[in-house]
């Protein structure tokens, strides 16, 4: 006998009914905060209609201040209920930090009799995740035994992986949690060595395609004979070694996911109509085809030049310049957050030393003076570069500024040198007495001053005179 196939309840809960108290004597919404430790709920356009006592105390907001018609984001900028009222879909056993604080979350759709969207509840059921390890740990052994099976394809770097705690990473994690709840091309702007391929992988990592494939691809690292069958795919035949079946493209391999097009103010004019044609209309050609093909992908571009100088050159497509930069994302070189430079050592040099297997070494006051003094042309990926060559380095206990490289755009000095006149002979043995000194005291520069018997800011105008000679 076959049995009915059972239609399983779609996971909402029925605004009318609340509203309406029909679900309990009770106020529906006190009910279900009675079940949690914490609960918020908004309208169709994300403004607080209601917040539970337990949840005031838990983000100290005070009873008697108004908080009824307030857009959400501006109480809790990390929100992911806008989400929730977008796709219309629960979210089980989230993760969110409130105050410092992880807690477990539960988001549900508020959706009145005729399955329509009016508003989204998040219940918040664990602040305590010490009492969910055993489930946390039986998760991990699961998630790696399907991926070492090939059945999931994890993301490499999530929004928490940018490491910092000055206003300027908190802001940008807030822009990309932003970019992320939306389906369309973002243009990430910054110098070389600050990150942005991370930056993408989170935003793709934290998006609704996170399920799907993150392609990445560097558009300066091309050549530019390739760049279309690289990117579109090539039909059979179309060049000479071209597999039967043809090859395809990075564009349809981030089918589903998000297509990373870093560096892309080096692709070429001619490439340009054909990745407008994708952003436009959603399909490609590939090389050697006359057949369209429909393509589902993301674009998240990025550069370290000025495409508006670029497109002002006619070097680059005014069209596809406005098509990309839609929403704009700027990350700031590490000179202006300097402050983050501790924690990101920290990090980094626990990750080297892991990998690497060498002693646990930590930096001297020094080595950390010159690392927060420094320039950082190269950004954060010269710090990790100058903490992995310093951890190689070092001889002694702990990390000293020679170790990373301090000392390495003084000048060669010549301690014998030929005569000359006397002028480049005292001028390359004070080099030769300023390096030592430096090299003695371990960069500081206050005792090497002392040592040579000169102020401070005399060994300054020393040094600077030095670097120009």
């Amino acid at each position: 006998m076959i049995k009915p196939k059972v239609q399983q309840p779609e996971q909402h809960i029925c605004l009318d009914e609340l509203l309406s108290g029909q679900t309990s004597k009770q106020h529906p919404f006190e009910l279900l905060s009675s079940l949690c430790e914490g609960a918020i709920a908004v309208d169709s356009s994300c403004r607080i209609i209601w917040m539970s006592p337990k949840y005031r105390q838990l983000i100290n907001i005070a009873e008697d201040e108004a908080l009824i018609g307030m857009p959400i984001e501006e109480l809790l900028p990390n929100t992911q209920l806008p989400r929730v009222l977008k796709s219309g879909k629960p979210t089980f056993v989230d993760l969110m930090q409130i105050n410092n604080r992880w807690c477990v979350v539960t988001r549900m759709p508020l959706k009145d009799n005729d399955g329509t969207v009016m508003g989204a509840i998040s219940f918040i059921f664990y602040t305590d995740l010490e009492s969910l390890r055993p489930l946390f740990d039986k998760f991990t052994r699961l998630k790696r035994q399907l991926e070492q099976q090939k059945l999931i394809r994890p993301s490499r770097y999530a929004l928490d992986d940018l490491i910092g705690q000055s206003a300027i990473i908190q802001q940008l994690k807030r822009q990309a949690r932003r970019a992320a709840l939306l389906d369309t091309t973002v243009l990430l702007l910054g110098e070389t060595g600050t990150g942005k391929e991370l930056l993408a992988q989170g935003i793709h990592h934290a998006s609704h395609r996170n399920g799907g494939t993150f392609v990445g691809i560097n558009m300066a690292a091309l050549p530019e004979s390739l760049v279309e069958a690289e990117l579109f795919g090539a039909a059979p035949g179309a060049y000479t070694g071209i597999d039967k079946g043809g090859r395809k493209g990075k564009i349809q391999l981030a089918n589903g996911g998000t297509l990373f097009l870093d560096e892309i103010a080096e692709m070429p004019l001619t490439m340009q109509a054909k990745l407008l044609r994708v952003l436009q209309e959603r399909e490609i050609e590939a090389l050697g085809s006359n057949r369209l093909e429909q393509v589902d992908v993301r674009i998240i571009a990025a550069t370290s030049g000025n495409l508006k100088q670029l497109v002002d050159e006619g070097k680059f497509r005014a069209d596809l310049y406005y098509r990309l930069n839609v929403l704009p994302i700027r990350l700031a070189p590490l000179r202006e957050r300097k402050e983050d430079i501790p924690l990101l050592c920290a990090h980094m040099l626990e990750n080297i030393q892991q990998q690497a297997q060498v002693p646990a070494l930590a930096l001297t006051d020094t080595a950390q003076q010159w690392l927060l003094e420094y320039s950082w042309p190269g950004n954060v990926r010269e710090l990790h570069n100058r903490l992995e060559r310093g951890c190689v380095m070092a001889e002694g206990t702990a990390i000293e500024p020679a170790d990373l490289g301090a000392f390495d755009d003084l000048p060669r000095v010549d301690l014998n040198p030929l005569p000359t006149n006397l002028h480049e002979t005292r001028l390359k043995l004070e080099q030769g007495a300023l390096k030592e000194a430096l090299q003695q005291t371990g960069g500081n520069k206050s005792s090497a001053a002392k040592l040579l018997g000169i102020s401070r800011a005399t060994l300054y105008e020393r040094l600077k005179k030095c670097k120009g000679k």
